[in-house]
């Protein structure tokens, strides 16, 4: 075994597999802030302080989809795949959570499961295990040999060593059982299913002034994980082979390549669900009788909304990201017209495009239910959670947690009027304590109150005509739909848009260092008319994708 993947096994003893390559002798650092607060950091400079340096190796699993879909792509469809380990998404991505979680004994065992289980389904079908396969075993090994050459590599994402390849030879030889030649070739396959090889992202790169480099092999699975949350495909790999993914000029390529496949948009899809948080769709429920509009695919329907209108905009017009922001159109299916109000097209199916009226208090994604039912409670709104996702999420600014001993009951008083959520919230402000934290979020969150936490329009709240005023930046706006407007051109948006997608694709936080990388993103990304796509091609192509700082042990 060579140098860099003994390296890489030496990684996994000495570090527990949590994904961080670093010296042994540091103090760990603290637990990362949770997925709500995941924007909360500095935005990124416009002008960098300090020249480019790369950011810390990295050790991830793969995420339970990049699992799935690895599986998936080498054996085809047809699988049950488990999830062997919880994903987690500290900072919003899996990505990150796969680097910093640590591999379990029940996820070692889910691994074995798996891949037992795998292959058994695929090595029972003859005509599976023979589209694998590609020859018939026999007394040599020859054809054992030429399997496990092309497995390993797809598998694995590089060419095995030949060491390497002769011990799965043996193994394979070894476990033949009598009268059953493909037996020995099956428990060699799962066994490649357990290595770290697989289930970990080896990617170490070499020495190259000071720094490492990824290589051409890590390079094509970064990018594939990256793009298409999947191994790399046989074009990738042969692109690999030939050294063209080691040049700046190969990656965007590629990467150019990769965007016009129907893949890019499941993966470009991955980055968005948990950019904007869809995932808390997953658990949405309302009360029937406040709310009798919600339904049981209702949340289904909200999140496919969001994606649909994503894709239109960076795929099929490939036009300014910021118009997911401003735009006066959407897709709805029956029930989500029901609950906007709006007419379904006579003749349609399922989804369609739709535009919405202009004296429509609703456009652009701030209005969708989905957004404003994941930053609601259970069974009223919250302008401090719809403050906190815009200033946090959208425009990667800092907003305080609460102390301790707050008390967060703003129900209505015990006697005198009712008070709407605005009035009752004005008097939580006047606690010095509650301020730091509500002075940033409801100025902005306010402006959502016109919609309830289902996402319907209301005009009354406690008898009283909604107020849906607020104010970003010290200028006043009415409703989501005009802060959508102004955050369209508000330039922290793409600022933290670059910062959270750099983020995604590396599967860690930016450093210091890395500052001057994200300038020059940014400074693109606006250059290029803030097209999404472009973004992606730039940031693969950049020093600070292909680089790595060499870690001290």
């Amino acid at each position: 075994m060579g140098p860099t993947r003994s390296f890489a096994l030496a990684s996994v003893l000495l570090f527990g597999c949590d994904g961080l390559i670093r010296d042994p002798a540091a103090q760990p650092s603290p637990n990362p802030r949770p997925a709500a607060d995941a924007g909360a950091d500095a935005a990124v400079p416009s002008t960098p302080s300090a020249p480019f340096s790369p950011g810390n190796l990295t050790f991830p699993r793969l995420t339970n989809s990049q699992y799935r879909n690895a599986l998936t792509d080498l054996f085809g469809l047809g699988l049950t795949i488990p999830a062997s380990e919880p994903d987690t998404n500290p900072y919003l991505f899996t990505n990150i959570g796969a680097t910093l979680s640590t591999a379990s004994q029940r996820g070692v065992e889910g691994w074995e499961r798996t891949a037992l289980s795998v292959t058994q389904t695929v090595f029972a079908d003859p005509a599976r295990r023979s589209a694998l396969v590609g020859c018939e075993p026999d007394a040599t090994d020859a054809c054992a040999r030429a399997f496990l050459q092309r497995f390993l590599r797809r598998a694995w994402r590089r060419p095995p060593e030949a060491e390497e390849l002769s011990r799965y030879v043996a193994l394979a030889r070894a476990t033949t059982a009598p009268g059953d030649p493909w037996s020995g070739l099956r428990y060699a396959t799962a066994g490649a299913l357990q290595s770290p090889h697989f289930v970990y992202r080896v990617e170490l790169g070499v020495e190259n002034n000071g720094r490492r480099k990824y290589t051409a092999h890590e390079m094509a699975s970064r990018l594939s994980f990256a793009l298409w949350d999947s191994i790399p495909d046989e074009e990738l790999s042969a692109a690999a082979d030939n050294g063209s993914l080691a040049t700046e000029d190969g990656v965007r390529t590629q990467a150019e390549r990769m965007l016009r496949s129907p893949r890019a948009r499941a993966g470009v899809r991955a980055f968005f669900v948990q950019y904007l948080g869809l995932s808390a769709l997953d658990h949405l429920s309302r009360d029937a009788a406040q709310f009798p509009q919600f339904t049981v695919t209702i949340a289904e329907s909200m999140r496919k909304e969001v994606e649909l209108d994503v894709e239109d905009v960076i795929f099929t017009q490939d036009a300014d990201f910021r118009l997911l922001f401003s735009q006066r159109q959407t897709f709805v299916n029956p029930e989500l017209a029901q609950l906007y109000g709006i007419p379904y097209p006579a003749g349609g199916a399922g989804f369609v495009r739709v535009a919405l009226p202009e004296p429509s208090q609703r456009g652009g994604l701030l209005t969708t239910a989905g957004i404003l039912a994941i930053t609601s409670h259970q069974n009223a709104t919250s302008p401090t959670a719809r403050g906190r996702y815009v200033s946090e999420r959208l425009r990667c600014e800092h907003v305080p947690d609460p102390p301790g001993n707050i008390q967060f009951n703003i129900d209505q008083p015990a006697s005198g009027p009712r008070l709407t959520l605005r009035q009752r919230l004005a008097r939580h402000r006047e606690n010095p304590a509650c301020a730091a934290c509500h002075v940033i979020t409801d100025p902005l969150g306010l402006g959502f109150e016109n919609f309830d936490a289902l996402g319907a329009l209301r005009t009354l709240e406690e008898g009283m005509p909604v107020d849906a005023s607020g104010e970003i930046d010290g200028r006043s706006f009415v409703g989501a739909r005009a802060l959508g407007e102004r955050l369209s051109t508000d330039p922290r948006l793409a600022r933290c848009l670059v910062k959270q997608v750099y983020r995604f694709a590396q599967g860690r936080l930016d450093t210091e260092g890395e500052a001057a990388t994200l300038a020059l993103l940014t400074r693109s990304f606006e250059e290029g008319g803030f097209r999404f796509k472009r973004l992606l091609v730039e940031l693969f192509a950049s020093e600070g994708f292909r680089f790595a700082s060499t870690p001290s042990l």
